[in-house]
């Protein structure tokens, strides 16, 4: 920015990756574009990008949607994320536009993630499905930068971040060139290409065994990482989700002894869920079992390990008729059944479910609500608190003696009731 440049380091300013298959990306001085939150939506009459060309540029985008700073707009449905507002999406539209790359601004409320996940996240090896004209749907940079960073690069262009942000509330933003600013990184590319697997398991039905009920959830994690304070970097994922794996063979036992159900019971255990749910993806763009004849499925991804609980959230809450289904089964357990906590988070673009659910399959995903029932439950609160802050997508993310599997076991116990019905 005239004679003035910022050097960004990875991890720390910025979280920058590829997932172009190339030996090296090279961009100089590349011109820096305000997109708002970057959505062209024309269901909605809503387009950010206003037919600029876009072609070679950083689009710098905000997370989430419009609805979020405020949700009377409705414009996106409330609070509630829609995929528009997800990190997966942004990149896609870029590409779409023919952007050279993408900034995502990072705030942590809109995100609903810190910035140590981010950097956790994005700053080891990424993974992709092997794609036919990568060049054309992946943007040869993909990034995030910190909010402060960027704001004080808008303000040395002569912008304001906050104002900006309010204006790109409205249908009639403009994109707005950060005048002066540009976009150099250079890195190489070690690509490799390996195999990876679906683990599928299946108890033929005994009348109808060409319908199917599904449970899902993903044995992938992280990997290894930059070390914690205490020299750690493998990045276990025992809530995220081995709690998940160990549910699914709970419910694979509870299956395989009891009587043969009328539908088949099929579990599968997706592998890179944490790479953009490529497993699932996969799956349901080329389905072992017709999706026409899944009638519904549950996924599991990190179950409760604090303890039982008064309710059950229902993540996306609507987008299935299998609502009914959760509520009645929560009240023959004494719960209550409500729509998540958080919608504005898009967990329900973030897990397996997704790519199923958007091709038509009924899925479930639940998440524990409501109070604890059993003592101490503020210290079972905080424990729920704690992980949040200090251990998702983090080395910390580990088994302890201290957990408490009351929890799963009530929230197995209401999709395995659920799924038996309706295998029956």
């Amino acid at each position: 920015l005239g004679d003035w440049s910022l050097p960004m380091t990875q991890g720390r300013e910025v979280a920058i990756s590829t997932r172009r298959p190339a030996e090296h990306v090279s961009l100089k001085d590349a011109p820096l574009v305000f997109v708002g939150y970057g959505v062209k939506a024309p269901e909605r009459q809503w387009d950010d990008f206003k037919g600029q060309d876009l072609r070679g540029k950083i689009l710098v985008v905000l997370i989430n949607d419009a609805d979020f700073e405020d949700p009377s707009l409705d414009t996106f449905g409330g609070r509630a994320m829609t995929y528009y507002g997800r990190w997966t999406y942004k990149y896609e539209e870029a590409a779409r536009q023919g952007a050279a790359g993408v900034l995502i601004v990072h705030e942590t409320a809109p995100a609903s993630y810190g910035w140590t996940t981010v950097a956790n996240s994005w700053g080891g090896p990424q993974f992709d499905i092997v794609r036919a004209d990568a060049a054309s749907e992946r943007v040869p940079v993909e990034a995030w930068i910190q909010r402060d960073v960027a704001a004080d690069l808008f303000r040395r262009a002569g912008l304001d971040f906050e104002a900006l942000k309010l204006q790109a509330r409205s249908r009639d933003f403009q994109p707005v060139t950060l005048t002066g600013a540009s976009f150099s990184t250079e890195f190489d590319v070690a690509t490799t290409a390996s195999t990876t697997h679906n683990v599928i398991a299946r108890l033929p039905g005994a009348t109808h065994p060409d319908e199917t009920i599904l449970y899902t959830g993903h044995w992938d994690h992280i990997g290894m990482g930059e070390p914690d304070a205490t020299g750690d970097r493998i990045f276990n994922g025992a809530v995220d989700n081995a709690s998940g794996q160990a549910g699914l063979i709970e419910l694979a036992r509870a299956f395989g002894r009891g009587p043969r159900p009328a539908r088949s019971i099929v579990m599968i255990s997706f592998t890179a869920e944490e790479s953009g749910l490529l497993g699932s993806e996969f799956y349901a763009a080329n389905p072992v079992y017709p999706l026409e004849t899944t009638v519904a499925g549950f996924n599991i991804d990190s179950m409760n390990v604090a303890g039982r609980m008064s309710k059950i959230g229902i993540v996306g809450a609507g987008q299935s008729d299998l609502d009914a289904l959760v509520t009645a089964g929560a009240t023959a357990q004494g719960r209550q059944a409500e729509g998540e906590a958080n919608p504005a988070g898009g967990s329900y673009y973030r897990s397996d479910h997704f790519p199923l659910a958007k091709r038509g399959v009924p899925m479930a995903y639940l998440k524990p609500a409501g109070d604890f029932l059993d003592e101490p439950t503020a210290e079972r609160a905080a424990m729920v608190a704690e992980y949040g802050r200090s251990r998702y997508h983090q080395a910390a993310d580990e088994w302890s003696p201290d957990w408490d599997y009351t929890g799963m076991i009530q929230d197995l116990s209401l999709i395995y009731g659920i799924g038996r019905d309706l295998a029956n």
